[in-house]
């Protein structure tokens, strides 16, 4: 637990906890507690570069729609009144915004861009279709602190519980014909082009699809791109395919290597480190396929395994 994520959970031991028990003692096991949402410190990698926006010491406390329409008002007010009465520090408007009193449907339905079904705790293939997957983390980081009625954590669960599996192949689908297009195929063609700033841009997409290939094929949600290459350290406790990914991010493309090769598609320009990498890379995919038992056919080239990967009936 990081020092931010300690001190928050202190906050509510120390103070919110009372205050509730105080003055809404009979509807102190309807309020869920705890920390999560937008914030590096929600996902424990705040640190002093945090501290310039969007930082203090705060709680969500997450409601029903019904409770909020009973007692939410007086809740947050409660709240904020404790809050104005604790010593404070960076408590911008934007933070506020980001904790207090919120109901469950809301505080889902905002990170997910999507009307969630929080009473009933479903979601359709159609709404986990249409995610902005990157908020997934987002959704389900931080620490919940009581949970007495369970309707917040039941959710939660729903989405930890991860993809519905023909969800899950069709992302896998998308970003392997995302990795084999940008890098393994149109980097060299832009290189071939001169086309230095394509290139850049092909790496970029490249190396975006095959990280979010590597969470994909651990079942784990990346967090916000900013901070999916720190979670990626965190995830590949080998370090090898963590290497191969930062070697990619650093190395710079070898003109000489272009202007002396003539164009073959099917030839890969290895005198350029970053097309060897794309295919070192597509090789420890293609044995993270092979051990999942997604694919029988060998190859590091990505596309090769698109339709493999895909259920029986999609629309991609």
């Amino acid at each position: 637990m990081s020092d931010v994520m300690a001190k928050n959970r202190r906050f509510y031991d120390e103070y919110v906890a009372g205050m509730i028990h105080e003055k809404f003692p009979e509807y102190e096991n309807r309020i869920a507690v705890g920390i999560a949402g937008e914030g590096s410190d929600c996902f424990g990698y705040d640190d002093v570069i945090s501290r310039d926006h969007d930082f203090g010491t705060g709680v969500c406390l997450w409601l029903t729609d019904e409770d909020m329409e009973r007692f939410g008002r007086q809740l947050s007010a409660a709240y904020e009144k404790l809050v104005a009465q604790t010593e404070r520090s960076y408590y911008t408007e934007r933070l506020q915004e980001r904790r207090g009193v919120m109901t469950i449907h809301d505080f889902y339905s905002d990170i997910l861009q999507i009307d969630c079904d929080v009473e009933h705790c479903r979601m359709s293939e159609e709404d986990w279709l249409k995610l902005d997957h990157t908020c997934l983390k987002t959704a389900v980081n931080g620490a919940v602190f009581r949970d007495d009625s369970g309707v917040f954590s039941a959710f939660r669960k729903l989405l930890l519980d991860y993809y519905p599996e023909r969800v899950w192949r069709l992302r896998l689908a998308q970003q392997l014909h995302a990795f084999a297009s940008s890098l393994q195929v149109n980097y060299a063609r832009c290189m071939y082009r001169n086309d230095l700033v394509a290139a850049e841009l092909c790496r970029a997409e490249g190396l975006r699809a095959a990280m979010e290939l590597y969470f994909l094929l651990k079942r784990e949600y990346p967090p916000y791109y900013k901070w999916t290459f720190r979670a990626l350290t965190e995830l590949d406790t080998e370090g090898v395919f963590t290497a191969r990914i930062k070697e990619l991010a650093v190395t710079a493309p070898n003109l000489d290597a272009w202007r002396s090769t003539p164009y073959h598609p099917s030839r890969p320009n290895y005198k350029d480190r970053i097309v060897s990498l794309a295919e070192e890379i597509g090789s420890e995919l293609e044995w993270m396929l092979r051990d999942l038992h997604l694919i029988r056919k060998p190859g590091r080239y990505m596309e090769l395994h698109v339709d493999e990967v895909l259920p029986e009936t999609s629309d991609i």
